[in-house]
C-alpha cells in the first residue's frame, strides 16, 4: 500500500457521551503514527462531526456513513461505535470496498462475527479487529519465551483477573447491562483476557464454566431509573489446552478494592508471572525464572516497541502498536493478526464458554468451530 494509509473513523467524537474509546485511544495513536492520516471523522451530527474532525486534525468530516466510505480518499475504515452498531457499518464498509479495523467485540454475537468475516474473505479485503492484548510488547515477548521453551512444558496456568465494577452508568454505557448487546464483562474483559492467553499459550480445547450476575442492579443517574442487569460479571472457566496444560480462569468486577491481574504459568522447567490493572492496556509487568531460583523482574527488549518514543502511553499505546503492525503487514502484502477471522475463532470459545455453563457439562472448543464453518 503505497504512502500513508488514510482512516476514516466513525464512533471518535469530542462530545460527551461519546464511546470514548475512538477519541481515547485510536484518535491519538493515529496522530503519532507516520505511516497514517486521519482524513476523515464520521459522527451522528454535522456539528460535532466537523467539531471533531477540527479537534483531531481531520481533513474532512460526515455526518453520513455511506458517504465517507465512499469516499476514494479513505484506505482505511476503523469502527469504534457501540457492539449493537458494529455489523450494520462493517458491512456497509466492506461492500464499498473499503478495509477495515473495527473494535472488538466484532460483533453481539458469533453469527454477525461469521457474516462480516465471509464477506472480507469473499472480497479479499484486509481486516483487523481490536484485540491489543496481541500487540503489547510485553505479551509479545512472553509469547517468544514460551515458545523458545523458558519454561518447557506447560503444565498449569491460573488466570485471574478482578475489577473495579461500575454499577452508576449513563446513557452511554448502561445499555451493556442487556446481554443481547454483546457488550459485557464476558464478552470485553474476559474476551480480551482470554484472547491474550491463547495468544501466548494457544488454543483451548475444551471448556467448563461458571457465569453469574452478582451486581444485578445499575442505577442511571441522568434519569435516577435503576436497570436490571442480566449480563455476567462473574466468569470462571476450567480448561485444557491444546498442547495439554491444564488452565483455571477466572475475570469478575467487585464493588470496592479490586486486585488487578495475576496471569501464572508454570511448566516443568520454569514459571512466568504477568501482572497488570488489564493486558490489553499495559502496562504489564514479568516476572520469572528457571527451576526452582527466585522470580525475577524481566523487561521485554526494545525490539518489541514498534512505536514512536513520543507515542502516548496508557489507551493508545497498544492500539498505536497494533496499527504500526498492520501497515507493516500491508507493505509486505502479509495476513494480519488479529483479523476478522481471528474474531470468528475467539466469539466461538466465548459460545462454547455459554454453553457449558447453560448445559453443566464440558464443550469441545473445536465443536463451535466446526458448526461455524459447517
Amino acid at each position: 500500500m503505497p504512502g500513508k494509509i488514510r482512516v476514516g473513523i466513525v464512533g471518535a467524537t469530542v462530545t460527551k457521551g461519546g464511546s470514548g474509546w475512538g477519541a481515547n485511544a485510536h484518535v491519538p495513536a493515529l496522530r503519532a503514527l507516520p505511516d497514517y492520516e486521519l482524513k476523515a471523522v464520521c459522527t451522528a451530527h454535522a456539528d460535532t462531526a466537523r467539531a471533531s474532525a477540527e479537534a483531531f486534525g481531520a481533513e474532512q468530516s460526515f455526518d453520513n456513513f455511506e458517504a465517507m466510505v465512499a469516499n476514494p480518499d479513505i484506505d482505511l475504515v476503523v469502527v469504534c461505535v457501540r457492539v449493537p452498531g458494529h455489523h450494520a457499518l462493517v458491512m456497509q464498509a466492506l461492500e464499498a470496498g473499503k478495509n477495515v479495523f473495527c473494535e472488538w467485540p466484532l460483533g453481539a454475537n458469533l453469527a454477525e462475527a461469521q457474516e462480516m468475516a465471509r464477506l472480507a474473505n469473499a472480497s479479499s479485503l484486509r481486516t483487523a479487529v481490536g484485540l491489543q492484548a496481541q500487540s503489547d510488547q510485553s505479551l509479545l515477548y512472553v509469547r517468544e519465551l514460551i515458545r523458545d521453551g523458558y519454561v518447557g512444558e506447560v503444565l498449569a496456568v491460573n488466570y485471574v483477573s478482578i475489577s473495579q465494577a461500575v454499577t452508576e452508568r449513563g446513557a452511554g454505557r448502561i445499555w451493556q447491562g442487556d446481554r443481547r448487546n454483546g457488550a459485557n464483562t464476558l464478552t470485553i474483559a474476559a474476551g480480551h483476557a482470554i484472547d491474550a492467553l491463547c495468544f501466548i499459550l494457544g488454543e483451548l480445547e475444551e471448556v467448563s464454566a461458571r457465569l453469574a450476575v452478582n451486581l444485578d442492579q445499575w442505577h442511571n443517574p441522568e434519569t435516577g431509573e435503576t436497570m436490571k442487569v442480566d449480563s455476567p460479571d462473574w466468569i470462571s472457566v476450567s480448561g485444557r489446552l491444546v498442547g495439554g496444560g491444564q488452565v483455571a480462569f477466572l475475570v469478575t468486577t467487585v464493588p470496592a478494592n479490586p486486585s488487578g491481574t495475576r496471569f501464572e504459568i508454570f511448566g516443568r522447567e520454569g514459571t512466568l508471572v504477568l501482572s497488570a490493572n488489564a493486558l490489553n492496556q499495559g502496562a504489564t509487568r514479568i516476572v520469572g525464572s528457571r527451576g526452582k531460583d527466585p522470580l525475577a523482574p524481566m523487561d521485554p527488549p526494545s525490539r518489541f516497541r514498534l512505536v514512536p518514543a513520543e507515542t502516548p502511553s496508557g489507551a493508545p499505546f497498544n492500539v498505536a502498536q497494533a496499527y504500526v503492525r498492520y501497515a507493516a503487514s500491508a507493505s509486505q502484502g502479509q495476513v494480519y493478526q488479529p483479523n476478522f477471522d481471528h474474531a470468528v475463532k475467539r466469539h466461538a470459545l466465548i459460545e462454547a464458554i455459554e454453553r457449558a455453563d447453560a448445559e453443566a457439562r464440558a464443550v469441545r472448543v473445536d465443536s463451535i468451530l466446526s458448526s461455524v464453518t459447517a
